[in-house]
């Protein structure tokens, strides 16, 4: 039995400069595929890639950031999260 997956069609508006940048890829639909699936396999934890926390979401956070730090790495020059929660405090790293 064979088991095919059914497409569907996404059309969407580009302006001139994107439309240019496409024009010259073979494969312009696989290309926005890729991009797609790589853009959502990327997408932050926290917000859900909005790039916005909601009030309740910020609490969180800031309590979340009671116990750990945003750093950057001297390696890739990124920022991430490095816990900060040494023995001498009196509250659990999350």
């Amino acid at each position: 039995m064979s088991h095919s997956i059914e497409q569907q069609v996404i059309s969407f508006k580009v302006d001139k400069a994107l439309w240019n940048a496409l024009e010259g890829i073979p494969n312009r639909s696989e290309f926005i595929r890729n991009a797609i699936l790589l853009a959502l396999s990327n997408v932050c934890p926290l917000c859900g890639g909005t790039g916005l926390l909601n009030p309740e979401q910020k609490k969180h956070i800031e309590e979340f950031l009671k116990t750990h730090e945003i750093v950057i790495c001297k390696k890739c020059n990124h920022r991430h999260l490095n816990c900060s929660y040494t023995e001498k405090q009196n509250t659990k790293c999350i």
